[in-house]
């Protein structure tokens, strides 16, 4: 694969006439899903486009930085090209390289830092807007208006994923510049009293990382024990932690007020607070559910999991395809790489059927 960079990223405004010849599809989101679409769409002769409102893998990007996969570099990997990592389970830095690399190597149709903005079924639009096609094409195209252009296309894939959204407390306080709902390092709160809320890895990953660079940390969390599914060699590490002391934890206990100095929260229904200069409310993230019920698609069950058909991806909405992680609605444990890397296939496929 070569190392100097062949993304294409074109304009709307430039070579991109997609007015006058809609596109096969648009995949919105560039992370490895997105990414695994773009390749199989390109191998199958569509006419495609990635719209991405970050840089290149941007949930990737944001992560911890010496964040490492529950998933060894296999399981990571795309169209069979080799993940090489130092570790069995390989580290961010190592994630990004290698998708970037892929991305290159395919010399894929992305747009990066554009935010799409709405999908509007063509049926919707006024007839000032109206395209010089007859009803029954014109019925099956979608206008995505983004933050710097309009495009037309026949099929959407949204492979979004779901780190944007925090799950947020919705707790006095919480605005405060001392909390924050994602990690980055530890080095920033050392000797600094810290409370991480939260008993997944990314909570537990960050309360073990700050305590090694001298956080006083305490644990706050809802639930009897720290989160099942927490990475089987970390569990281990952090019940000795708190076993000894060095991490103190807090169970049964749900965030009530954060201040500039303190945080208060019931524990077995008493009040208590203690000391406090910072907060990682690390609760979890969600995928962008709104933005699928605008555009028609059905929410089903408690865990509000997207309507689509597991052999297409293809929504109850014709021509609007899911692939990745939000398949899951809120189960987000559900769709991971490894499992959702079939998607790009399934909907190209289908795509092509429906020509």
């Amino acid at each position: 694969m070569s190392g100097h960079s062949s993304i294409k990223t074109t304009t709307n405004t430039g070579t991109l006439n997609t007015e006058n010849h809609p596109l096969d599809l648009i995949i919105i989101g560039a992370g490895p899903i997105g990414i695994s679409c773009a390749i199989q769409a390109k191998k199958k002769g569509l006419n495609y486009l990635v719209i991405e409102k970050g840089c290149l893998t941007n949930s990737l990007y944001n992560y911890p930085l010496d964040m490492q996969f529950f998933s060894s570099s296999e399981k990571l990997e795309l169209e069979d090209i080799p993940f090489n990592s130092i570790e069995v389970k390989p580290r961010r830095k190592e994630a990004l390289e290698y998708y970037r690399r892929i991305a290159d190597h395919f010399e894929l149709n992305i747009q990066l830092f554009e935010a799409v903005i709405d999908i509007q079924s063509k049926s919707q639009n006024t007839a000032k807007q109206t395209l010089e096609l007859d009803r029954q094409k014109e019925a099956s195209l979608f206008q995505i208006n983004s933050s710097k252009g309009r495009y037309f296309t026949k099929n959407v894939t949204i492979a979004t994923g779901f780190f944007d959204l925090a799950a947020t407390l919705n707790v006095p306080g919480e605005e405060l510049p001392k909390v924050s709902h994602y990690f980055k390092e530890a080095h920033y709160y050392s000797g600094q009293k810290l409370a991480v809320i939260g008993a997944s890895n990314s909570a537990i990953d960050a309360a073990l990382a700050c305590y090694r660079k001298g956080a006083h940390v305490s644990l706050i969390i809802r639930g009897a024990a720290v989160g099942p599914r927490v990475k089987y060699w970390v569990r281990p590490d952090i019940m000795n932690r708190i076993e000894e002391g060095s991490i103190r934890a807090y169970y049964h206990s749900s965030v009530t007020e954060i201040s500039a100095s303190s945080l208060s929260f019931t524990q077995d229904k008493v009040t208590k607070t203690i000391e406090n200069d910072f907060v990682l409310a690390l609760t979890g993230y969600r995928p962008n559910l709104p933005f699928l019920t605008q555009l028609g698609i059905t929410l089903e069950g408690t865990a509000k999991i997207p309507s689509h058909h597991p052999k297409t991806m293809e929504t109850n909405v014709p021509g609007v395809y899911l692939a990745g992680v939000i398949c899951g609605g809120l189960e987000t444990h559900k769709w991971f790489i490894e499992n959702s890397r079939a998607h790009g296939n399934l909907i190209a496929e289908h795509i092509l059927s429906k020509a």
